[in-house]
């Protein structure tokens, strides 16, 4: 499947996941240092080759159904976890890209079905590998048919009791999901009024994905000054839904690392007027400084 996006893609999204207005890199195109925060290709996930709204039912279900796995409503269909690794430096002007998706499992978690995905972006003309994008959904309902259980999640816990390392507060707008949606993901769960109460939602909520970026920029902007050669991966899981309107508030610490090229941040976010968690599990890695200049000599 083909993909394409330009730098007005790369400001939208940078708009959307809540980058201040003062971080010009991210938000204009004529800045020295201008390009797309690393994760923008999720939005690729569900973009097409054109900008015009797309329907999420006809993008999710794209490939056709899955031999075997039990038939299931889409609207209960949620974002359990997400991962994302980024394999060569994104174009800075955008450009169009293949998309290769496939099912790696399909697991019985007694209350609820997961599916599980990888998606590799590939440069349409160059080839170039950028992105390896991994996302599993869960369909609430539908467990208890007897599949496999599928493999045991790697947990990162913080390193309670110390204090995080930065604290990174984003005060989501009452649009903030109808903005974040122009960039590809047009689930209706995230603006409908009359089908957020049928799925179990007193109102829309913001896209998992939302929150997900701007954890990624509280990462580079509080460990690495905003230098995107830096960053090479992050992962997280959705716990609870976030409703537009709210304060999320992102709790960072820099752990040990296993890589000596890497450095290794754990993070999970809250929404502070509930004092509720909402991304979990959340471990992110970022060049050593050395490294990243290997890293930008790579195909762009």
């Amino acid at each position: 499947m083909y993909v394409a996006c330009t730098r007005r893609d790369f400001l939208l999204y940078a708009l959307s996941v809540g980058v201040p207005e003062d971080e010009l890199r991210w938000l204009y195109e004529l800045d020295s240092d201008f390009g797309s925060l690393p994760t923008y290709p999720l939005c690729l996930l569900l973009k097409r080759e054109d900008w015009n709204v797309n329907s999420f039912m006809e993008r999710w279900t794209s490939g056709g159904p899955l031999p075997g796995v039990p038939s299931y409503n889409f609207n209960k269909i949620f974002h359990s976890e997400q991962s994302f690794e980024a394999l060569a430096p994104f174009p800075i002007k955008g450009g169009r890209f293949e998309t290769i998706k496939k099912c790696v499992g399909v697991y019985d978690k007694g209350s609820e079905m997961v599916i599980d995905s990888v998606v590799d972006v590939y440069g349409e003309q160059n080839n170039v590998h950028y992105c390896r994008m991994g996302a599993k959904m869960f369909a609430r309902g539908y467990g208890g048919w007897g599949g496999p259980k599928g493999p045991p999640t790697i947990l990162h816990t913080p390193p309670l009791p110390r204090q995080p390392d930065a604290i990174d507060t984003f005060v989501t707008q009452n649009n903030q999901a109808l903005l974040y949606r122009l960039s590809g993901d047009f689930n209706p769960l995230h603006a409908d009024v009359n089908l957020a109460p049928m799925v179990g939602f007193p109102k829309p909520i913001l896209h998992g994905l939302c929150s997900y970026g701007k954890c990624t920029h509280a990462v580079l902007k509080h460990f690495v000054n905003n230098d995107r050669s830096r960053f090479k991966s992050i992962e997280a899981r959705f716990v609870q839904p976030v409703f537009p309107g709210k304060t999320v508030e992102v709790l960072l610490w820099k752990v040990e690392s296993n890589d000596p090229k890497l450095d290794s941040i754990v993070f999970q976010a809250r929404v502070k007027e509930r004092d509720a968690l909402v991304l979990s599990n959340g471990y992110a890695t970022l060049y050593k400084s050395s490294n990243a200049k290997l890293y930008k000599k790579k195909v762009l």
